[in-house]
């Protein structure tokens, strides 16, 4: 949706305007039912900064330069990579001989769909930097809401509350926008779907699983996406992928699988 958003009419900045806009005017209702968020206020910019600029931000420059299968790719294994990696260095993690495998594999999957796409569009290698820029804040989040044990419900809030007030003024006055050339039915779309859709609900879903489950077993249920977004990528988008990308694909799905399938429990940090 991301990538098929950005070759509309709007820029990465409008849709990012779409999404904490959205996201604001759905948190309003929520804030007057169950009031307001009790997550400590030195705790604030960690979360606006990880999880509501971050993440989206490099994700939909990203998306400008490069194809849906890679980007999802890139995003789909970079997470479980960088939380890993992250949580290790942290000491919130350990690293069972399954997860070790698993991460091999896909961070082998990812460079073999660099070369891949590397002619698929100007600048395939800066969207690649881009999308791992992405994962890496969204896995520091990850890390944070399991260290700190925030609730989903406020952290969901907090996150959807202080973002537009930070980003939308930036946005208004500094950074380039088609939106008044847009149709409302597309701005509405994107609204609901980048605001409700991504931030309010999937944002909570996600943040309840990482106090459910851990970091380390959440971040590796993307494991469907890959594949997926490449195949609805070639009917929606034209991108079909050549059999060294599809193979690619494959390969960080199989190491995605296997994390998921033979799973170190020993690895979740209690």
């Amino acid at each position: 949706m991301s990538r098929l958003t950005v070759r509309q009419a709007l820029t990465p900045w409008d849709v990012a305007a779409l999404r904490f806009g959205g996201a604001f005017l759905a948190a309003l209702p929520l804030l007057a039912w169950f009031g307001r968020p009790r997550i400590p206020a030195r705790r604030w910019p960690a979360l606006v900064v990880l999880a509501g600029l971050c993440f989206p931000l490099c994700a939909y420059a990203g998306y400008q330069m490069a194809p849906a299968a890679q980007g999802s790719t890139v995003m789909a294994a970079g997470l479980p990579v960088a939380a890993a990696l992250l949580g290790l260095g942290f000491g919130q993690l350990r690293i069972g001989p399954w997860r070790a495998a698993s991460l091999i594999i896909v961070s082998a999957g990812c460079l073999l769909l660099g070369e891949a796409t590397a002619g698929a569009g100007q600048g395939s290698w800066l969207a690649t930097l881009l999308f791992l820029a992405a994962v890496t804040g969204w896995a520091a989040y990850t890390l944070l809401v399991q260290r700190w044990r925030l609730p989903a419900l406020e952290t969901t809030l907090t996150v959807a509350l202080l973002t537009a007030p930070v980003y939308l003024p930036v946005w208004a006055l500094a950074l380039p926008s088609n939106l008044p050339a847009a149709p409302w039915g597309v701005i509405a779309t994107q609204a609901a779907f980048h605001g409700i859709g991504s931030v309010i609900l999937a944002g909570f879903f996600y943040t309840q699983c990482v106090r459910s489950l851990g970091a380390g077993p959440t971040t590796m249920i993307g494991a469907a996406v890959p594949g997926l977004a490449a195949l609805l990528a070639w009917p929606l988008l034209g991108e079909a992928l050549s059999p060294l990308g599809l193979l690619a694909v494959g390969v960080v799905c199989a190491g995605l699988a296997l994390a998921v399938l033979r799973l170190d429990r020993t690895g979740v940090a209690r």
